[in-house]
């Protein structure tokens, strides 16, 4: 007799979601991604495999579920707004190319990330964002 999916998900192991299983797995991918120079083709591949690879078992019911907040907190818009704000002003000079006169901030970070262990820093709170996510 087969279960509901949804039973089927609960029993998974829950391996993966322990921290001390998923933060070091974690921190060896970011380890590789790190290694890679900044928007090379191998980067943009790895970043892309990853990345699906997180969508993939995000989407399957492979994962157990932590659940949602019921509802968000009143302060929520005024962390929504500097993200807007951003992702308007990335945008516009994105699409407008600005260049050097008002230069995106992927292009102000670059020197930063120049160095291999920011790359891999950077990459790790990539993935641990996106692994919350997943997790949702």
């Amino acid at each position: 007799m087969e279960q509901p999916q949804e039973i089927a998900a609960a029993e998974v192991s829950r391996t993966w979601d322990r921290p001390v299983v998923s933060i070091p797995v974690i921190a060896c991918l970011s380890l590789v991604g790190g290694q890679f120079p900044s928007f090379s083709t191998p980067a943009n591949l790895y970043a892309l495999g990853t990345g699906g690879a997180l969508i993939w078992l995000g989407l399957s019911n492979r994962m157990p579920r932590r659940p949602a907040p019921v509802r968000l907190g009143r302060g929520t818009n005024w962390w929504l707004l500097p993200v807007v704000i951003f992702g308007l002003f990335e945008g516009t000079t994105f699409i407008l190319n600005a260049g050097d006169d008002f230069p995106t901030f992927s292009r102000l970070a670059d020197p930063l990330l120049e160095d291999d262990l920011a790359r891999s820093a950077a990459y790790f709170g990539w993935l641990m964002a996106f692994w919350g996510l997943v997790r949702r």
